[in-house]
């Protein structure tokens, strides 16, 4: 197997156009694994560790362009308060050690249903940024991304450089289930992001389809029911049908973590509750206590 090291992001995308096999590293938390089971066997791994074009953060034109090598220790450190969605995903990822190298950028390239990072960048309308030698950037929304079971929209000479999305506005919120109550993969995960000034919430599933994806009818229904303007609290019902409405835009599996049942009730309890917790801090309510 050979190894690619590449120092720019120049010599990174002629190395990935030399040699369309090699299989990308950012962090290695979840390519390594593979490769130690022999689960993997590539031709060649480019490592874009070094690369530190792809390590740094900015804000342009009122959105932050986080580059595909921020740890998850840095993204909880340094973007927290503009993520705070994603921030409590970062939260959730592995030990502190695995926080120390694995990166979002990783996560999109894995492109597993089951990947933390998903549900919050969905939620939060991010936007992908990905680029060639050739063919040079595409810009991808999250909701684009994905196409089947750790598949992408990535083409063989494609690397992610960075994602898009604008700090947030409004309270969110990340839940997930697990077989156990830390360093575990998601039975399924939900997260929920309020956009005070477009009068909408965003939405996330992971792990409960062969691809992340958003509830859309959920969303529709939430935009229309919510008192944006008079901040009233939220009903019960209105709730439980949003919760209803997230479970049915599932499609999970029944595997050794879960059953496609269970999968349904748990991400329609989780929307319920983050959808409490997410509204009463809009309203200003400070008992976060579900609404049952």
């Amino acid at each position: 197997m050979d190894f690619l090291r590449p120092m720019t992001w120049e010599d990174a995308l002629a190395a990935r156009a030399a040699h369309p096999g090699a299989l990308p590293v950012q962090g290695g938390t979840d390519v390594m694994v593979e490769i130690n089971f022999d689960a993997r066997r590539p031709d060649a791994l480019l490592d874009l560790n070094p690369v530190r074009e792809l390590a740094g953060w900015e804000m342009a034109d009122g959105r932050l362009r986080v580059g595909a090598g921020v740890t998850y220790t840095r993204l909880i450190a340094e973007l927290g308060d503009h993520l705070p969605g994603l921030a409590q995903a970062s939260r959730t990822v592995g030990s502190p050690q695995i926080r120390n190298r694995g990166t979002v950028g990783g996560n999109l390239g894995a492109a597993s249903p089951a990947g933390d990072a998903h549900p919050p960048l969905l939620a939060g309308d991010t936007v992908i940024e990905i680029e060639s030698a050739a063919r040079g950037i595409r810009m991808i929304p999250a909701a684009e991304f994905y196409t089947g079971v750790k598949r992408s929209v990535l083409e063989p000479d494609e690397l992610i450089r960075a994602f898009w999305t604008v700090p947030a506005t409004g309270p969110q919120y990340f839940s997930k289930i697990g077989t156990r109550n830390a360093m575990v993969i998601a039975v399924c995960s939900f997260a929920i992001a309020l956009h005070p000034e477009e009068r909408r919430a965003g939405t996330g599933l992971g792990s409960a389809a062969p691809t992340p994806r958003r509830a859309t009818a959920a969303e529709r229904f939430l935009n229309a029911e919510l008192d944006w303007e008079g901040r009233s609290p939220l009903s019960p019902a209105t709730a439980r049908h949003f919760g209803e409405l997230v479970g049915q835009a599932a499609a999970p599996i029944d595997d050794v973590r879960g059953t496609a049942a269970y999968r349904g009730h748990a991400l329609a309890v989780m929307a319920r509750r983050t959808l409490t917790w997410a509204w009463n801090d809009y309203a200003g309510i400070g008992d976060r206590r579900e609404a049952s």
